[in-house]
């Protein structure tokens, strides 16, 4: 296990996060003003100087658990709440999209180009706070100067420590199951065409050399792909063509097919397009459906803050989840068994109850050595 891996963990998340929720602030319509404060609180929270040395330093990677928390004390740096099942939610589309990414790079340091990706997106959003900006430039020459030096074995422990994180996870992303990069069962449809990285050879081809080391003769093979040759060689400098399109918003870019390495020379990453996609969007009005709306509430003498629900249980979910039984007869016609599955508000809320109880009992028990803590403290005193 990579000790290198958390801060392109909680960054990437964390541009995710601000994708998704930058999104369903404008699309529920909410005064630009106020959804311009509220991504430049959690920016400045995510980006701050101390968080980031603290997150910089080799440790071991965090659980999910302590993951989603510091992520939720992130989102929270702002006018804007969520609850837990909410937040639950949230966590779930953003490990996918960032799993999606980590399973679809060509080589293990275009994760680094990745997380570069997410920041310069972050940076356009921002970009009329200096200051942010700034703060974003600077994390991004801390990350230059830790990543650039480390070895392609080193980056691939990076990319093989995350997919042992996210293995278990295969939830099911409407966006991706509509355009077909992922199946019904949760994983992911790998790619066989395409340009090969940089640095590397269109597959097909098998040479043959003498104890001399002169090639003697070639001879090809069916690749099992249509592969084309490198275009570019991608920037890792603060900025320049990042070449991938993997880790920009795919909520405000015309297809998810644009997260894939670009097939032209020409392309180029689209971080100031602010259309929104129709797919990305009825993703994210399903998210609508399921929060209620965002609600302003105004307390006594307590700045008004958005109350975000991903998950009312009052309101019927519009895509419903359901357990096909076939029984074969022989025949070509078979009879097929619909089970709906409902939540129930009552049974929810007891299990709800019941684990937070649980969580409770073991974080006495764990003692005051659990992973995470140095940096959640950090976090309360920003």
């Amino acid at each position: 296990m990579s000790q290198r891996t958390l801060p392109l963990l909680i960054i990437n998340l964390g541009g995710e996060m601000i994708y998704i929720l930058d999104q369903r602030l404008r699309a529920q319509d909410e005064n630009d003003d106020k959804t311009q404060r509220v991504m430049n609180d959690i920016v400045g929270t995510m980006f701050n100087k101390a968080f980031l040395e603290e997150l910089l330093r080799p440790q071991d990677l965090y659980s999910h658990r302590a993951l989603r928390t510091v992520l939720t004390r992130i989102a929270h740096a702002s006018i804007m709440r969520l609850n837990l099942a909410s937040m639950d939610k949230l966590y779930d589309l953003m490990t996918m999209a960032f799993k999606y990414q980590i399973v679809l790079c060509p080589r293990p340091e275009d994760l680094l180009l990745i997380t570069f990706n997410h920041t310069d997106t972050i940076k356009e959003l921002v970009k009329d706070n200096p200051s942010l900006v700034n703060q974003i430039n600077e994390a991004q020459r801390q990350l230059i100067e830790v990543y650039t030096p480390l070895s392609d074995g080193e980056f691939q422990l990076i990319r093989h420590t995350l997919l042992v994180l996210f293995q278990d996870m295969q939830i099911r992303v409407s966006i991706f199951l509509k355009e077909n990069i992922q199946n019904p069962n949760g994983h992911f449809v790998l790619q066989t065409s395409g340009p090969v990285p940089h640095g590397f050879e269109v597959p097909g081809l098998i040479r043959w050399f003498n104890a001399k080391g002169r090639e003697v003769r070639r001879t090809r093979f069916p690749s099992g792909g249509s592969y084309t040759s490198a275009v570019r060689q991608a920037s890792f400098d603060l900025s320049g063509d990042r070449v991938t399109l993997l880790g920009t918003n795919m909520y405000s870019t015309p297809s998810p097919e644009d997260m894939d390495p670009p097939t032209t020379s020409t392309r180029k990453p689209k971080q100031a397009d602010t259309t929104p996609n129709p797919l990305a969007t009825e993703e994210l009005n399903l998210l609508a459906k399921l929060m209620g709306g965002m609600e302003v509430q105004k307390l006594l003498n307590v700045e008004a803050g958005f109350r975000v629900n991903l998950l009312a249980f009052d309101q019927e979910e519009e895509e419903e989840e359901g357990i096909v039984i076939s029984e074969g007869t022989g025949h070509q016609s078979s009879r097929v068994i619909n089970l709906k599955v409902t939540q129930d508000q009552l049974a929810s809320t007891e299990l709800a109850r019941i684990a937070g109880e649980f969580d409770e009992e073991g974080s006495q028990t764990e003692g005051p050595g659990n992973k995470g803590d140095d940096l959640l403290a950090m976090m309360d005193e920003l």
